[in-house]
Parts: structure tokens; C-alpha cells; sequence
């Protein structure tokens, strides 16, 4: 018992769980952008063990328009952030997530009766 010795491991803990602040700053201030102009009304947040994505909706509709996705577990590191379409098809991914929202070109609504 003269020999003890405590070893900490916390690499393995030390994982990514939901968007971090300057990714968050990011998608908030492309959600101000959009609702200002009157084109996004609402978001949601959905977390997985996979994934986390910031929705985002036209209106109060049962699916969201875009889905701007952090994966948690990318096979490859241009895959961490994803944009989906409201079919959930990727439009876009990328390594880092300011490039990816700069790269997109946010289409206005036009609402047809």
C-alpha cells in the first residue's frame, strides 16, 4: 500500500457533444441574417448520438428546410459539418463550418398559392 499510484485517463471523456461557442456564434448569426429578411421564421436543435443539427424552418412546418449538422463521428474530417436539404440530402460539407455557411448561397422563399 506504500506504492500507490493514481492515473487519470480523460481522453477518452473528452469528446464533442454539442456545438461549441464560436460554432454556435456562427449559425446564429446566419439565422439573425435570415429572419431579418423575412425568410427564416423558426429553429430547432436536435441531438443524437451521431449527430447534432441546428434546424431550420419556414414555417411552423413538420420539416425543417435546412439542417445545419455537426457530425460526431466523421469517416473523414470533410465531414464534419454538413448542410442538409429538407429531404435530408447533404448539400454541402466541409471541414470547418464558417467556410461551409460562406460558401452557401441562402435561395429566398417564394411562396406560391
Amino acid at each position: 500500500m506504500k506504492y500507490l499510484k493514481l492515473i487519470i485517463n480523460n481522453e477518452n471523456k473528452k469528446r464533442d457533444v454539442f456545438f461549441n461557442k464560436t460554432e454556435l456564434q456562427i449559425i446564429l448569426n446566419l439565422y439573425a441574417k435570415m429572419v431579418s429578411g423575412g425568410e427564416w421564421k423558426d429553429y430547432g436543435l436536435s441531438i443524437s448520438k451521431k449527430e447534432i443539427s441546428f434546424n431550420v424552418y419556414h414555417r411552423a412546418s413538420e420539416f425543417p428546410v435546412y439542417r445545419i449538422t455537426k457530425n460526431l463521428k466523421p469517416k473523414n474530417k470533410n465531414q464534419k459539418y454538413l448542410i442538409k436539404d429538407s429531404k435530408n440530402q447533404i448539400i454541402k460539407n466541409s471541414g470547418n463550418i464558417k467556410d461551409l455557411i460562406e460558401s452557401i448561397i441562402w435561395k429566398k422563399f417564394k411562396l406560391v398559392n
